[in-house]
């Protein structure tokens, strides 16, 4: 089964910023024609593919998905939030949370945060 992806604030925009910072640091490498990507272009492409994997398969091995009780679930104060590694053994890695709703085939982010 495949999910929709739904942001909320500030998901989206961290998640806009962060592609956004993406693209100007390959748009800054390729003018100045440098090989290796940047943390940024790294970064966004984790946190990417973490979703990716969301809406194909919550419980992807790789993501590490496990319940997180500090965020309450914006659509059902009885049910479950999660988090999911974007990134692992790294200092500040980051994270995204993430809940079922508010349709049945929904997932929606609720943040994406490096984690304290």
């Amino acid at each position: 089964m495949s999910f929709n992806i739904v942001f909320v604030e500030p998901a989206d925009s961290t998640y806009s910023r962060l592609e956004s910072e993406a693209k100007k640091a390959f748009d800054n490498r390729k003018k100045n024609k440098i090989e290796k990507s940047s943390k940024q272009e790294g970064l966004f492409k984790q946190v990417h593919k973490t979703i990716s994997f969301l809406v194909e398969n919550p419980r992807h091995p790789s993501l590490n998905t496990h319940e997180y009780d500090s965020i309450p679930n914006p659509f059902h104060k009885d049910q479950k939030v999660f988090e999911a590694y974007a990134q692992n053994i790294t200092p500040g890695a980051y994270r995204v949370f993430w809940c079922y709703g508010p349709n049945k085939t929904d997932i929606t982010i609720i943040a994406i945060t490096p984690h304290p």
